[in-house]
């Protein structure tokens, strides 16, 4: 999805039924939820783009399996995730809360603590022309993120 000449946002389907989304703004980009790093990786280094962060909206494997790899790759990126993760995801280098505010690709995002599928979810929400929230895994159709 294309909002404007500058961002762009790209989900690479991995495992059964996760999709892994990337941000992107002009030669950089932010990573919400790797599952897995190859796929990442090949895309990223495919396309000559730049790692900038990788945003955790909470610790199950299949949202956090390839931060590690990925930091190897770029060892400079941001890892933020929930200040209340951080025995669960103890690789994460920048801790947040609900209500923070982060600057993220040139654009200010908005840290807010969706409760339910897990105790320490968040998501991210930025508006720049076009809303954007990353969710993770808190709605389906099911009702499995239990929010």
């Amino acid at each position: 999805m294309e909002f404007n000449k500058e961002h762009k946002i790209i989900g690479l389907r991995v495992l059964s039924d996760n999709v892994i989304w990337l941000w992107k703004k002009n030669k950089s980009v932010v990573v919400i939820d790797p599952a897995l790093s190859q796929p990442v990786i090949e895309y990223l280094k495919t396309n000559n783009l730049n790692l900038e962060a990788v945003l955790q909206t909470h610790h199950h494997s299949d949202h956090i399996g390839g931060t590690k790899d990925l930091m190897k790759e770029w060892p400079n990126i941001k890892v933020i995730a929930s200040l209340k993760e951080k025995d669960r995801i103890p690789f994460q280098n920048l801790s947040v809360k609900d209500g923070d505010t982060l600057e993220l690709l040139g654009e200010e995002v908005q840290v807010i603590e969706v409760i339910g599928h897990t105790r320490s979810h968040l998501a991210f929400y930025f508006n720049k022309k076009v809303p954007i929230l990353f969710i993770g895994d808190t709605l389906f159709s099911a009702g499995c993120g239990r929010i």
